[in-house]
């Protein structure tokens, strides 16, 4: 899996909206229809459906 990014203030804004912590996740993939986060510190993936 490639490395995650730092997320822009849009997708900080999506992950505040799913409830989780912006500053913990790294953003994978972003495609039209999800987003791809993976945790700083532990590895744990999840998925946003935008």
């Amino acid at each position: 899996m490639k490395n995650g990014k730092r997320p822009t203030r849009r997708q900080q804004q999506l992950i505040k909206a799913a409830g989780w912590n912006p500053d913990n996740w790294f953003v994978v993939k972003h495609l039209p229809t999800e987003m791809l986060l993976v945790h700083r510190y532990t590895g744990s993936k999840k998925v946003i459906w935008v």
